[in-house]
């Protein structure tokens, strides 16, 4: 089962404010073109939320779990463009207590064609959690 990993190290307070806007990936992600949140509230668990990547696609994700107070989410793509099963993803934040900095993690597991996995792996690895953590410090230096 493909595991794609990143992390980076952001400012927790703002950036567990950022995290939380479930509807509001697209405002700091520079690969997601525009979002809405389909069903459910925001802050609650079992919102649906719809995703237009910049390259037109259409991702359907749904709020698995949400724990403010440990700065960690977890959702699941239910429809997607990608040669995905069982997408699960988590973002986690921790304090550095040492420095007063955060360390962010993102995270998934899925099923997929053997053949997919280097792509799939790259694509979410890269161009999902490491260009959105990126980003997250641009949008938040604003």
């Amino acid at each position: 089962m493909p595991q794609p990993y990143r992390s980076a190290i952001p400012p927790i307070d703002t950036m567990s404010e950022v995290v939380r806007l479930l509807d509001g990936l697209p405002t700091w992600h520079p690969n997601m073109a525009s979002g809405s949140l389909d069903s459910g509230e925001e802050g609650a668990v079992d919102p649906v939320r719809r995703l237009i990547t910049t390259d037109g696609g259409v991702v359907t994700e749904r709020l698995l779990a949400l724990d403010a107070e440990a700065h960690r989410l977890t959702y699941a793509i239910i429809d997607s463009p990608f040669a995905v099963r069982r997408y699960a993803s988590t973002m986690h934040l921790s304090p550095v207590t040492s420095t007063g900095e955060t360390f962010a993690e993102w995270f998934a597991e899925f099923d997929s064609e053997g053949a997919d996995e280097d792509l799939l792996m790259a694509l979410f690895g890269d161009g999902v959690f490491g260009a959105g953590l990126a980003a997250i410090a641009d949008h938040l230096a604003r």
